[in-house]
């Protein structure tokens, strides 16, 4: 089984900065995209930013200036720095990757549990 553990959720003032990071664990043979989305209660659950195993990255463009995704594939891991952080960030921050397995070779995707970020103003 795959299982991906988030952590570094919180409460944080307008303008401060906050780390995610998340870890797969389980029997698979490696990790491929790994990434972060966010939902509101009643919306959609929007990319936030992903990276690729290469360490190609992608982000949504009203956060591109203010956060960083990176990985450790060694330790199959992946972070999100936000900085700047705003009001209208707060959301439940979910982990997203797509493991590669023994029967799955092209991958499939697995998601974490949600960790919430909460921005006052």
């Amino acid at each position: 089984q795959v299982n991906l553990l988030e952590s570094g959720g919180g409460l944080v003032q307008s303008g401060g900065s906050l780390g995610l990071s998340c870890t797969a664990s389980g029997n698979f043979e490696g990790v491929a995209d790994m990434g972060w989305y966010r939902q509101v209660p009643g919306n959609q659950r929007d990319l936030v930013a992903t990276i690729s195993r290469s360490g190609d990255s992608n982000y949504a463009d009203i956060v591109r200036d203010r956060f960083v995704i990176s990985r450790d594939n060694a330790k199959n891991t992946v972070h999100l720095q936000m900085n700047g952080l705003k009001p209208e960030d707060t959301a439940v921050y979910y982990c997203r990757a797509v493991v590669e397995e023994r029967y799955f070779p092209k991958g499939q995707p697995y998601w974490g549990q949600g960790t919430q970020v909460t921005v006052s103003p």
